[in-house]
């Protein structure tokens, strides 16, 4: 809009210079005039209105002073004078991670490298959703300025977790400690966003990488306790059968005593007699019993 004011009051200037200098294009300066000021006018009636699109907030500054107040999502109308930043209120995330294809457009990847309380580096992998406060975008492009990612978000972010990482140990950071860890960290970066404007929303631990003579050992104690809890299993599985073999002994043995001591001579005459009348009594059936002592008769049978 700039240019095309510029471009209407040099299109003036030719025509005052025209009819001051009589010459062939003399006359071609009153037309001249007029389209100058035609597109002055349309020019600063052009800059007049400013259009911020949804999930922008527009600071205005005139002559380098920013003003206090924004031009919200709309249609704005603010002297033609005035420039306009805009500035995103949607949350925006910063990933930084080993993995360049993951994390920020930065040769090698951003992680960010911690040394643990057991003087160990520990490279975690991590997610910053964050949003600005739109009344304090005047403040943020008077202090700050546009690039706060770099400036705020990056900065203070590594630097709290690297501050609070040195209360854990490598292990505990990997394991027990890790959400303890997040919240620590959450709360610290979250009050020192809010100082400069800008919302923390979330922030995510996305993976957290130990050395490898650490992660041997984790996996070696891994083995070592699944080993010890299989053999426990065994063990518990090997006093079950033993005890029930121990009961199935125990029975089998309750049960001879009693045979051997409750029944009498009697008693045992008096099941085979119940035996032989049933066998006998049975349809198609020949059957022979010889018993030549005792007083058990000797019976014979064809049916």
């Amino acid at each position: 809009m700039i240019l095309i004011i510029i471009l209407g009051i040099l299109l003036v200037i030719v025509s005052f210079s025209l009819k001051s200098s009589p010459n062939q294009f003399t006359q071609y300066a009153t037309i001249a005039r007029i389209i100058g000021f035609v597109i002055i006018f349309l020019g600063l009636f052009s800059s007049a209105f400013k259009q911020v699109e949804a999930g922008k907030v527009g600071v205005k500054t005139l002559y380098g002073e920013v003003q206090p107040d924004i031009l919200n999502s709309g249609l704005n109308i603010i002297n033609p004078l005035m420039d306009v930043t805009y500035f995103d209120i949607q949350t925006q995330n910063n990933t930084m991670a080993s993995e360049k294809s993951e994390g920020s457009t930065i040769a090698g990847g951003n992680a960010v490298r911690v040394l643990s309380n057991d003087g160990l580096e520990v490279i975690i992998d991590l997610t910053v959703l964050f949003r600005i406060i739109p009344t304090d975008a005047p403040v943020i492009l008077k202090q700050i300025g546009v690039n706060y990612n770099d400036k705020i978000v990056l900065p203070v972010t590594r630097t709290r977790i690297r501050d609070n990482a040195v209360y854990y140990d490598a292990v505990s950071l990997y394991s027990t400690k890790r959400n303890e860890f997040q919240q620590r960290i959450f709360k610290s970066i979250e009050a020192d966003f809010k100082k400069r404007g800008i919302v923390l929303e979330q922030l995510l631990i996305r993976n957290i990488n130990l050395p490898t003579s650490v992660k041997t050992t984790i996996e070696s104690k891994i083995n070592a306790e699944q080993d010890a809890q299989k053999m426990i299993f065994v063990l518990q599985k090997e006093k079950q059968e033993a005890e029930r073999k121990r009961v199935e002994a125990q029975g089998i043995a309750d049960y001879q005593k009693i045979i051997s001591t409750g029944l009498s001579d009697k008693q045992l005459q008096y099941e085979s007699i119940k035996a032989q009348k049933e066998l006998a009594a049975s349809a198609n059936t020949k059957i022979i019993f010889m018993n030549g002592k005792g007083n058990t008769p000797i019976i014979l049978s064809d049916k």
